[in-house]
């Protein structure tokens, strides 16, 4: 199963069975990425730049961008 979050002119794809939860994208990014609340990912809180740079961080790379 692969979830999207779309934000201007990209999709956040995220891949649950493949998250280790290091909570590195929530602690990096906390304005967007907050895992107790839905939808979990909250693009309208950061720049499509912002976003990019923390979905790329992830290190089981269960987040992803599709352009």
């Amino acid at each position: 199963m692969i979830k999207e979050y779309k934000k201007d002119g990209i999709v956040i794809l995220w891949q649950p069975e493949k998250c280790t939860h290091s909570g590195m994208c929530a602690r990096g990014l906390s304005s967007v990425f907050k895992p107790k609340e839905r939808p979990w990912i909250q693009t309208e809180n950061a720049s499509k730049e912002d976003i990019i740079k923390q979905v790329n961080a992830c290190p089981s790379k269960a987040l992803s961008i599709k352009e």
